[in-house]
């Protein structure tokens, strides 16, 4: 193979990385250790790689696969990638990072107040206290999801959480299941939410073995009820 062609081949496996974002990425609150992910998600879409996991990128880079795992947590977080679920031709789901939200908040020429997007922030290592785990970044998509798709208050997801703390339930599929059926019966407020949850608890077989008391004295805090 000639030099040409050695040239051209490296050409070829180039990659296009927008001016915008290397001059930009301070004023979106990007972090250096933050942008290298972002531009390693971007390589791996390239690539056709579109959901690489923690160990694909710390592969490339110099910090471990859990230290990716958070820092994609945190980019999901603070809306700068989403995770979507798409069938491929074979009718499997699969999921994908999207860069989409970052491209957004970059290229729009209408600035976005950081009112429009904030929320509580102290919800996601509450539900990580809660599970004694990290989120995973699905999970971060999803409470994002209640927040902002869904609309859903903060109080009313940790209320969500508390019930599913009480009733020993404690994964998503639950809590979403709560939420729903609060917003069908159109519960808007901590005090409805405890309300009917109470009046669930109640209604369940009292035969059944009580679940191992847990001591949910810190959700008296945050949803300021009276003890």
């Amino acid at each position: 193979m000639g030099k040409f062609e050695e040239f051209q081949d490296v050409i070829d496996r180039q990659m296009v990385i927008p001016q915008k974002l290397l001059t930009n990425y301070l004023a979106l609150g990007i972090k250096e250790h933050e942008l290298v992910i972002l531009l390693q998600i971007h390589r791996f879409r390239a690539e056709g790689n579109y959901f690489p996991t923690p160990e694909d990128i710390a592969e490339n880079v110099s910090m471990s696969g859990q230290e990716c795992a958070l820092l994609l947590r945190t980019l999901v977080q603070k809306k700068l990638i989403t995770i979507e679920q798409k069938k491929n031709e074979h009718h499997i789901l699969n999921e994908s990072y999207s860069l989409e939200p970052l491209w957004q908040q970059l290229f729009s020429e209408k600035e976005q107040e950081k009112d429009e997007i904030q929320y509580d922030e102290n919800i996601f290592p509450l539900f990580e206290q809660e599970f004694g785990r990290p989120l995973s970044p699905f999970e971060i998509e999803t409470i994002s999801i209640w927040l902002d798709q869904e609309k859903q208050s903060p109080a009313l997801i940790k209320a969500a959480l508390r019930e599913a703390v009480l009733m020993n339930k404690l994964n998503f599929k639950y809590i979403d299941r709560i939420l729903r059926e609060w917003k069908r019966k159109g519960i808007r407020t901590v005090e409805q939410a405890r309300k009917q949850g109470k009046q669930f608890r109640q209604g369940t077989n009292q035969k059944k073995t009580q679940p191992e008391k847990r001591d949910v004295s810190l959700y008296y805090n945050w949803l300021e009820e009276d003890s």
